[in-house]
């Protein structure tokens, strides 16, 4: 086992370094900026526009997840970086694919929108 912190200090631990990783991405990844708008303006129109508490949330959840997605994406294309900048096909594959959620995570939002407002 990892030795560390335990109960409420490694919570306020994680918590701490959950808000520098926020941070971080808002200050280096103009991708996550301009996600985080695109939830600051469709979360407040997705619960407006939801007729039932399963519909808000499924529209909210849906561009929820888009911005997840692409921390996890920086966090791949960042460790990539990290062990070379020397072109191999390996890293390129993991830039490829984490770009590739960030794609599907999008499409997903707009497929979910679709079927729930045209409905």
């Amino acid at each position: 086992m990892k030795p560390g912190y335990t109960g409420i200090k490694r919570l306020l631990y994680a918590a701490k370094y959950s808000m520098q990783g926020l941070a971080s991405a808002w200050r280096h990844e103009s991708a996550f900026r301009q996600e985080t708008v695109l939830v600051a303006i469709a979360v407040p129109l997705g619960l407006w526009l939801g007729e039932t508490g399963l519909e808000r949330a499924v529209l909210v959840a849906s561009v929820g997840l888009i911005p997840i997605v692409e921390l996890l994406n920086t966090g791949i294309e960042n460790l990539v970086d990290r062990v070379g900048a020397e072109p191999h096909d390996l890293s390129g594959r993991a830039k490829d694919v984490g770009s590739a959620a960030v794609l599907l995570s999008i499409l997903l939002a707009v497929a979910v929108w679709a079927l729930v407002l045209l409905d």
